[in-house]
């Protein structure tokens, strides 16, 4: 199968593993319209390849995933319209991740933030470098962490922690992510590719029917969460894009200066 049509991803084989890289362009693979609408279709068309068992998804540059561009922030602002379908997107980014059957290993780099984090967390094995980092700064923008973020963080560390780190949008270094249950494996970078590829290997000679369906059993309580869950969670943050303390992040990540925040 050719991937024809993307944007802002690279695409590499080794024998049935197929590596999905990241590369929007710039040093920390922020999101802007073409990322999220690449990832968007990314997972379904992973899915449909009849060359793959085991799918990695990896980053070109320094950062992972480093969440929101904030020209893109500022231009979901000025036209709350394009929002609406960015709302569309953001479903079909987290429900294609959950109904892929083949497993996906994250080769976690460095910085994953906001919608960094979420696809990085939604995948099955997440093998991080000892220099990354992992959280959801959605509320430090003054935005609800509507993305998928309160789906796949209480499962991980439970709802407590999962609503402090949420709502206080820490950034947490690869060994505590480890130590709190969020990523598998914490290795140094130059090891990386081969505890990556080592986990790959591993799982795509075995009994692929039986690892792909053990995965689509296993991802059936966080699909029925995502469905009871996106729809609320991305009005709030449709919501939050409107409101003054959003834009009041945005202005601030501008001017190099903390935010005062008004609760407005």
């Amino acid at each position: 199968m050719e991937f024809k049509g993307y944007e802002t991803f690279q695409f590499t084989r080794r024998d049935r593993i197929l590596t999905a890289t990241i590369d929007s362009g710039d040093a920390v693979n922020s999101v802007d319209a073409r990322l999220h609408r690449d990832l968007a279709r990314v997972f379904y068309d992973l899915g449909s390849d009849p060359d793959s068992d085991v799918i990695v998804l990896a980053s070109a540059n320094k950062a992972f995933c480093a969440g929101g561009n904030i020209d893109w922030f500022q231009a979901l602002i000025d036209d709350q319209r394009k929002f609406e379908h960015v709302v569309s997107e953001a479903k079909r980014i987290v429900f294609s991740m959950l109904e892929l059957e083949k497993p996906i290993i994250c080769r976690l780099n460095g910085a994953a933030a906001g919608l960094g984090a979420t696809i990085a967390l939604l995948c099955d094995v997440v093998v991080a470098s000892e220099k990354a980092q992992i959280g959801d700064p959605h509320t430090r923008m003054g935005l609800v962490a509507g993305d998928g973020g309160a789906v796949i963080w209480p499962q991980l560390v439970g709802f407590n922690k999962a609503k402090e780190l949420l709502m206080t949008g820490e950034m947490l270094k690869a060994a505590e992510a480890q130590r709190i249950g969020l990523v598998n494996y914490v290795v140094p970078p130059e090891e990386l590719d081969a505890k990556v590829y080592g986990l790959a290997e591993q799982l795509v000679h075995g009994a692929t029917k039986a690892i792909r369906w053990t995965k689509t059993v296993a991802n059936i309580p966080l699909r029925e969460i995502a469905q009871k869950t996106m729809d609320a969670s991305l009005a709030y943050e449709l919501a939050t894009n409107a409101s003054a303390d959003h834009q009041e992040a945005v202005n601030a990540f501008r001017e190099k200066r903390a935010p005062k925040f008004t609760g407005r």
